[in-house]
Order: structure tokens, then C-alpha cells, then sequence
């Protein structure tokens, strides 16, 4: 490459400026150092840049057309700066985020972490099976987000960051669709659809057991299953409202919990050994801070 980025530069600020002069007066240069470096540019490009038979200089058609390559390749330069820049200051080329609950709910500290971290890259995993902690645990994520699970192993460490509500749903055509209220028993006599990671540790599981069970490794999958008509699911309702809302599904109202909301902790999961850099560090503050939650029956906040 013959010319050099900073001709380049000049040459974006005669435009911007209007003149030579003025351009010489914004960079503190000489009006004569300003004309040869344009000159020597227009040499090394093979076209003249500029009309310069008038009082200010006025762009050619080439000039008009390479002004856009040249702005561009000015702008990936930032960029190249700014990145360098972030990874200097102790910044992860990409961090690992596994996130088992609707990502909504965390979308407001992801919005955040981009306007922090522009040069970060954020790899978001919805592990198999569930196991978020099993991820952070293996190191290959720096943080998990993931409904609350009885012992952790001793080497993570965990805060809870807000409690969230689960909803026993099934098709509209289904039998316990017609149901005012649902027993146990009524749960029992039909098909469960249980997400992998749930099926026997959530509290309060124990009683949702049933004789005929079909396990999903996904929400979604147990989505397509319920709205089939295949059995009855356990589900976020963060998840399903615009379905609840449409008809789609029908929320079963158990006979045990009339009036009652069924809320189940959100932990924040990282490994104690863990060396974070400074994106690490700030995700995980931003994220402690941040209160998941939604509005339960009586009105109030599941997270106060």
C-alpha cells in the first residue's frame, strides 16, 4: 500500500472542513503540508481527487466515489484501536453466558453489557439437559443463570437473584382443561411432561409425579409437545404468556394451591476459582444487581 492512513485522514477532513486552510488550521499543520499530502494521494491513487479550479476545492466524481472507501477504511481502523484497546484492558476476546430461564427476564443487563463491552463477544448456551451448573462447573462458561437446584457443588459459588413463576399448562382439547380445580390425583391419571433438569428437583416436585412421564431436553420442545395435546407440562410462565394469552394453553389451577403462585429462586452461578477479567467482573455485578421477577395474582412483585 502506497498511501498511508494519514492521507487518508486529511483527505476526510478537506472534505469535512471545506478547505485546505481550514483542515491546516484543525490540525495544527501548514496550508502547503496539507495541498502536498492531498497531492501526493491523488499520485498514489491515480485520479484527482479534487476540482481546484475554483476558491475551495470541490470533489471530482473519483473523489466523490473513494471519499466512501476512504471513510470506511478510516472506521475499521477505530474499530481495530478500540478493540485492541479493550483486549489491553484485561478484557476476554468472548465470554460464555449459559442461561436456562426466558432470556427476557436478564435482557435489559445484556443490553447494557453491549453498550459496555461493544468488543466483547457473548456466546449465550441453553445447555442440554438443563445443567447449567455443570457448564460452569466444566469452565465452559464463565456464569450460569438457572432455576435454583439443591447442592451445588462445593467449588461454585451463587447468589439468588430474584424468584420467578412456574404454571402447569396443557392444550385447551385436553381433559384437565375442563377441570375448575386439579388434584394431584387429577395430574397423576395423565401424561407429565417434564423438562430434563426439573423432572424430580424443583421443590415441591415430589407431588407432581406421575405414572406415565415424557422428559424434553428444551422449553421449546415441551412447548411443541403440550400444544399437541401430548400431556400436561410445568413451565415458566414468562415463557408462555402470549399462548396463555391467546388460548393456546390453558393454566391448570390446582385444588392444593388455590390462590397461590408457584415460585421457584433464579441463581446466579460462577466458579470460586475462577480468574475473571474486567467483563467478567462487571456481568456478574450488573447481573447481582438486576432483580428478576414478575407480577403474581395478588398484584405484587415475586421479588422485592
Amino acid at each position: 500500500m502506497r498511501f498511508s492512513l494519514e492521507q487518508l485522514q486529511v483527505f476526510a477532513l478537506v472534505v469535512q472542513t471545506g478547505s485546505f486552510s481550514a483542515t491546516a488550521r484543525r490540525l495544527g499543520k501548514t496550508q502547503s503540508t496539507i495541498s502536498s499530502a492531498i497531492g501526493n494521494l491523488e499520485i498514489d491513487l491515480g485520479v484527482a481527487l479534487f476540482d481546484r479550479t475554483s476558491r475551495n476545492p470541490s470533489l471530482t466524481e473519483a473523489g466523490r466515489t473513494l471519499l466512501a472507501e476512504a471513510t470506511a477504511v478510516l472506521e475499521r481502523c477505530l474499530s481495530l484501536e478500540a478493540h485492541a484497546a479493550s483486549l489491553a484492558d484485561d478484557n476476554p476476546a468472548e465470554l460464555t453466558l449459559a442461561i436456562e430461564i426466558p432470556y427476557n427476564t436478564v435482557m435489559p443487563v445484556l443490553l447494557d453489557f453491549e453498550r459496555a463491552f461493544p468488543y466483547v463477544d457473548l456466546t449465550i448456551r441453553n445447555p442440554v439437559y438443563g445443567d447449567v451448573s455443570d457448564l460452569v462447573l466444566k469452565g465452559e462458561a464463565e456464569l450460569g443463570i438457572a432455576f435454583a437446584q439443591p447442592d451445588y457443588p462445593a467449588e461454585l459459588a451463587f447468589t439468588q437473584l430474584g424468584k420467578l413463576i412456574m404454571v402447569h399448562v396443557t392444550h385447551p382439547s385436553h381433559p384437565l382443561a375442563s377441570l375448575d380445580q386439579v388434584s394431584f390425583a387429577d395430574l397423576h391419571a395423565y401424561r407429565r411432561l417434564a423438562f430434563s433438569a426439573h423432572a424430580n428437583k424443583l421443590p415441591t416436585t415430589e407431588y407432581l409425579r406421575s405414572t406415565r412421564t415424557w422428559q424434553a431436553e428444551s422449553y421449546l420442545a415441551l412447548m411443541e409437545m403440550v400444544s399437541n395435546g401430548l400431556g400436561w407440562a410445568t413451565l415458566p410462565r414468562q415463557l408462555i404468556r402470549d399462548a396463555l394469552d391467546k388460548g393456546e394453553l390453558v393454566e391448570l389451577q390446582l385444588a392444593a394451591y388455590p390462590h397461590t403462585d408457584w415460585l421457584v429462586g433464579v441463581d446466579l452461578l460462577w466458579r470460586k476459582s475462577g480468574r475473571p477479567g474486567r467483563a467478567d467482573r462487571w456481568l456478574r455485578e450488573r447481573l447481582q444487581q438486576h432483580m428478576v421477577f414478575e407480577v403474581a395474582q395478588g398484584g405484587q412483585r415475586t421479588t422485592r
